[in-house]
């Protein structure tokens, strides 16, 4: 079922018994409810993708606490309403957004630090957990989109820029708080519910419940040093090469991704951080001649806006939403001479479209494939297909259809595409049969659902 035919179906549930009572609903919670009709409904339902703008939900819930999650399951299970779960909203096929209720989590944003410790609400956007982790000295490791909630990027593994030294976000997860399906508040753990706590690292949001806070282990912080080089076109292919054979297995301190743009020149480019000083940094770049380089030294809170494109928690936030298609693979061998050229030719087509490859191993690769829901740890790399567009764009599509017979059927359910048709396999390889079974004990009838759900 493809998106536009789940939210049709989801538009013509049938309802028990008289219409929805709104209003109950509004008075019951502490946030607030938005409905078509008022004033701020056209902004309320707005997610980050701007491809998603047409979405109608009956309504949107700002929950302001645990128990106002707990009352919109309530209520969506008595009205035989669907929920779409939201916390930044960036779901990359639109599944925070639809026909349904929805539930938004952004209310739910402290953080706090206790005893090496932090336990932070669902909603919080990450730019502001690293802001507020930092005066602490501390951290966890995340992602660079400083407007993605944390909730998202957590459930699905969580890829980011200090991953090869601490882990995928899932790895210093001590604990999750959701509302179930029943609406019952639970606390998920290595000690309480461990089948449920093994499928939420992992298993992407939006299948076992709603999520209200996670408690993560975090790390000292201290100056760190960023990179970027910067090459012509005519040297895609001898950067590839060179980089996918040294990023993977360089020290653990030490990630860096590549870009192959056509937005809207040809770049090639490679973004990196370095936990040390920048006279070691500059050591291990010392195999790449380029053109244009830069090494910096600065403090983590400033090298985290650094690499999320803005330079301070304000600007963080006021960033502009984007119109975009992407998809995903990852690499678990080297890219063969033709492979890597018959990337860099996608690439060149026209349009406006970026593959973002990220690496990995290091800490990551160093947990076992079935320790957690997330399969993907022996990958050397991640690739992003990404395009922006203004109406459909194909480029995606066809670009990830050409390179799955090199790369393998392999895929990132925090970067969702509607057309995998075998989503389960690529998203969770051998941890879906899993999965499946924690869903049917934590969620028997489906209550929670989306197009690739498990």
């Amino acid at each position: 079922m493809d998106r536009r035919e789940f939210l049709s179906a989801a538009a013509l549930a049938p309802f028990a018994g008289a219409a929805p009572d709104w209003r109950a609903l509004d008075r019951t919670l502490k946030g607030r409810l938005v409905r078509p009709g008022d004033a701020s409904y056209a902004t309320a339902k707005r997610v980050f993708n701007v491809a998603f703008d047409n979405a109608a939900p009956r309504a949107v819930a700002y929950c302001a606490t645990a128990a106002d999650v707990a009352a919109c399951v309530g209520f969506a299970r008595r009205n035989g309403l669907v929920v779409h779960p939201r916390s930044g909203g960036h779901s990359y096929a639109g599944w925070s957004t639809g026909s349904g209720l929805v539930v938004d989590v952004s209310q739910l944003k402290t953080v706090r630090h206790t005893a090496g410790l932090a336990t932070v609400g669902s909603g919080a956007k990450l730019i502001d957990v690293y802001s507020q982790l930092a005066k602490s000295g501390v951290s966890i490791p995340a992602g660079s989109c400083p407007t993605v909630g944390v909730a998202g990027l957590t459930l699905g593994g969580g890829i980011g820029v200090v991953s090869r030294r601490y882990g995928l976000t899932i790895d210093v997860l001590r604990s999750v708080s959701l509302v179930t399906a029943a609406g019952k508040l639970i606390t998920a753990s290595a000690q309480s519910h461990p089948d449920l706590f093994w499928a939420l690292r992992g298993g992407g949001g939006g299948n076992f419940g709603i999520a209200t806070s996670f408690t993560y282990q975090t790390h000292p912080i201290q100056d760190v040093t960023v990179f970027t080089m910067r090459w012509p076109w005519s040297q895609a292919f001898d950067v590839v090469k060179k980089w996918q054979k040294w990023a993977p297995s360089a020290p653990d301190a030490l990630w860096s991704n590549l870009h192959l743009s056509q937005d809207p020149g040809r770049s090639v480019s490679v973004t990196g951080l370095y936990l040390g000083s920048r006279s070691r940094c500059e050591a291990l770049l010392k195999g790449f001649t380029a053109p244009t380089r830069s090494v910096r030294s600065m403090g983590y809170l400033q090298a985290m806006y650094f690499m999320a494109g803005c330079s301070t928690q304000e600007s963080c936030h006021n960033g502009p939403r984007d119109r975009f298609s992407a998809s995903s693979h990852f690499a678990y061998t080297e890219m063969s001479d033709s492979t890597i050229r018959a990337l860099i030719a996608q690439v060149a087509r026209p349009g406006r479209h970026t593959v973002l490859i990220d690496a990995l191993r290091g800490a990551v690769g160093r947990v076992a494939p079935g320790a957690t829901a997330f399969p993907h740890r022996t990958a050397l790399f991640s690739l992003q297909y990404y395009a922006h567009f203004d109406g459909a764009s194909p480029w995606v599509r066809s670009a990830r259809d050409a390179m799955t017979p090199r790369l393998g059927k392999h895929a990132y359910i925090n970067y969702p595409d509607i057309g995998i048709n075998d989503y389960k396999s690529q998203y969770y390889g051998p941890n879906a049969a899993r999965l499946a079974l924690v869903k049917k004990t934590y969620d028997p009838t489906g209550f929670f659902r989306h197009p690739q759900g498990v």
